[in-house]
């Protein structure tokens, strides 16, 4: 099971922690990746992570903004969004699958989301 935490509502500018936590399996073996839904787009892909973590990848979209990291010790990924942008609001997902990629289709388990909302 991987659930998310750490969504809310902030203003333009503003900064959150979101969080992924697994429990019911081995965090170690698989990456995981941030996606997000806004109302009426598809589910893209923000970024992952390599399940030793030291392979990331980003969107263009918040690349220099936001900033993957897992502490598998604690089973938890983490994903530092600064700077944030109308234009990000959306439900965040985590997912764990066996290779790091973009594609929501290379993951096999999801979290039930949590919602950022960013407005002045």
């Amino acid at each position: 099971q991987l659930v998310e935490s750490g969504g809310g509502l902030v203003q333009p500018g503003g900064s959150l922690r979101l969080s992924c936590a697994a429990s019911g399996f081995t965090l170690d073996y698989y990456a995981i990746g941030w996606f997000r839904q806004a109302p009426g787009k598809e589910r893209e892909g923000v970024s992952s992570i390599s399940s030793s973590g030291r392979s990331t990848n980003y969107a263009d979209s918040v690349k220099d903004r936001f900033t993957i990291s897992r502490d598998n010790a604690k089973k938890t990924v983490y994903l530092q969004v600064n700077s944030l942008k109308p234009e990000d609001t959306a439900v965040y997902y985590c997912a764990a699958g066996f290779f790091i990629s973009s594609s929501p289709d290379e993951y096999d388990y999801w979290g039930q989301g949590t919602q950022v909302t960013v407005s002045s």
